[in-house]
């Protein structure tokens, strides 16, 4: 890619996909642009990365058709406005921003006519890890949506659908590694409690879960056959699994899900 990419807002997820897109070799650093208003934040970006920082978006919609939006959502309304000018037709406009739908940047663009992916990625896109869920709007060509799913493939695994399923993906993986810290947090307590200590506990669950996602991942079983793999009869694990099925577990995870997902549409109604 020899175009320019811009970034408006040079956070954590701003920085995850800056350092992606680098070490995929998608864009060359001197091609990404970023305004970031604090100045600390902007010459860390330049000396780690050797991208071009700017304290304000000016250059970036003066000089990239490419812009990734990394801004909370509360500001997002006033960057649109302040911007509106800078923006044409040509422009190929990614936001990151987490419940804000497709029509709101259409009703602060009015008129511009410009292409819009809106993109549900979630924290593991910090260690390049990251489940990311694009939709883009009616302007957007099935290039843009490549080139824009190329970019978040940078970052882990990033799919595209239609805009009415991004709020399921937003309680399930958007929200999703909190369910799994949680889930990571409650056995690493077990292990304490059972008499192990906090270090051994912790290498032992993390190792546990990577181990599983790989097994699961690379033999393509579904998870319950993978499980009966680790069944025994009269064992450990089925007396385990008695307390969770009683408890409800996998009900109470899709019921969490359920419940994030629905707050996900709340948000975006506001």
């Amino acid at each position: 890619m020899t175009t320019k990419i811009g970034f408006i807002g040079g956070g954590q997820m701003g920085e995850a996909l800056i350092r992606g897109i680098i070490q995929s070799g998608l864009c060359a650093a001197e091609n990404i642009l970023v305004a970031e208003p604090e100045s600390a934040r902007r010459y860390y970006l330049k000396e780690t990365y050797q991208v071009q920082p700017f304290d304000s978006g000016v250059p970036i919609w003066n000089s990239c058709a490419t812009v990734i939006l990394a801004v909370k959502p509360q500001v997002m309304g006033s960057l649109l406005t302040g911007s509106k000018e800078l923006i044409t037709a040509e422009h190929l406009i990614i936001s990151i921003a987490a419940g804000l739908p497709i029509s709101f940047y259409e009703s602060h663009l009015s008129g511009r006519q410009c292409k819009i992916i809106r993109v549900m990625p979630n924290t593991p896109a910090l260690v390049l890890e990251s489940a990311s869920a694009l939709s883009g709007n009616k302007n957007s060509t099935a290039a843009d949506m490549t080139l824009a799913k190329s970019l978040f493939d940078a970052v882990g695994v990033a799919v595209i659908m239609e805009e009415q399923y991004l709020d399921a993906v937003t309680g399930l993986s958007g929200s999703g590694p909190a369910y799994v810290f949680t889930f990571i947090e409650g056995m690493i307590d077990a292990g304490i409690k059972t008499g192990l200590a906090r270090p051994v506990a912790e290498t032992l669950v993390l190792q546990t879960v990577l181990g599983s996602v790989k097994l699961m991942q690379e033999s393509c079983k579904h998870p319950a056959v993978l499980r009966a793999m680790v069944t025994s009869p009269g064992g450990t694990t089925i007396a385990a699994q008695h307390v969770m099925e009683k408890a409800g577990f996998k009900g109470i995870i899709m019921d969490a899900i359920e419940a994030a997902t629905n707050r996900s549409i709340e948000l975006g109604k506001k």
